[in-house]
């Protein structure tokens, strides 16, 4: 059974929260004409927000992390983005030189030691590319939604983050149904990932599927207590590097 088969279905409000998504984004990319990006996952959530900007003709750039440990499945989304909405796909890499670094003093399994490795594999994978990404810009644009996790659950429409940019949250209100309901009726492409029970994707050492009746992020670092599963991607003060100890690079 597909994900669409088995999550989308329409709800109470839907074309209102749909109404309400596009209202957000066009005053973001009214307010920060030309310094603006999504920074897209290319998850469920992100692809709904791509196909928002591109079928109300936003100009809000569109960007994403490649960590170097991203599933083959997630990487082919970026030339289907790019030949379905004729929307240049910003690639951002980690520091070569750091990630090998890393690899070489710590391994290829460190995310699995310890909770400071893992982090400190995500500060160079994700953190330190994303603060490239987001360089020049006012504000930035993600798929973060009450409904993902208890840590998530109070996710306003708009917050400033902790470098005086605003992060703009127009999904924070959809449910997972709105999500899937949304790509069912718009044809929206989407990671067939999803389709084998893994409702939030990231580097593939650090995902799994999730079984029936478990919270939707817990097949992200599955072997961390549910309070540490963030990356720090959005995360308040965040550090953009946590590895000078851990053998990387200063």
């Amino acid at each position: 059974m597909s994900a669409v088969e088995l999550y989308a279905r329409a709800t109470d409000g839907f074309d209102e929260r749909v109404a309400h998504a596009v209202a957000v984004l066009q005053s973001a990319a009214s307010e920060h004409a030309g310094r603006i990006v999504q920074a897209t996952s290319l998850g469920a959530e992100d692809m709904v927000i791509t196909d928002l900007i591109a079928r109300h003709g936003l100009p809000i750039a569109v960007a994403t992390l490649e960590t170097g440990k991203l599933h083959l499945e997630t990487m082919a989304l970026i030339p289907r983005i790019e030949q379905r909405y004729r929307l240049k796909v910003e690639v951002y890499q980690p520091a070569a030189e750091s990630v090998v670094h890393f690899v070489k003093t710590n391994g290829e399994r460190a995310m699995y030691e310890s909770l400071e490795l893992r982090k400190a594999c995500c500060a160079i994978r994700k953190l330190e590319p994303l603060a490239r990404m987001l360089a020049g810009s006012s504000a930035w644009v993600t798929g973060l939604r009450r409904e993902q996790s208890d840590n998530r659950g109070g996710v306003p429409f708009s917050e400033p983050d902790d470098k005086g940019r605003i992060k703009f949250n127009p999904l924070a209100d959809w449910s997972w149904a709105d999500i899937w309901y949304y790509i069912a009726t718009n044809d929206v492409p989407y990671n067939p990932l999803h389709d084998e029970f893994m409702p939030s994707i990231g580097c593939a050492p650090c995902t799994r599927a999730i079984a029936v009746g478990e919270p939707f992020r817990a097949g992200r670092w599955w072997w961390e207590d549910e309070k540490a599963k963030e990356c720090g991607l959005h995360v308040k003060n965040a550090p953009v590097s946590e590895v000078s100890a851990l053998g990387a690079p200063r």
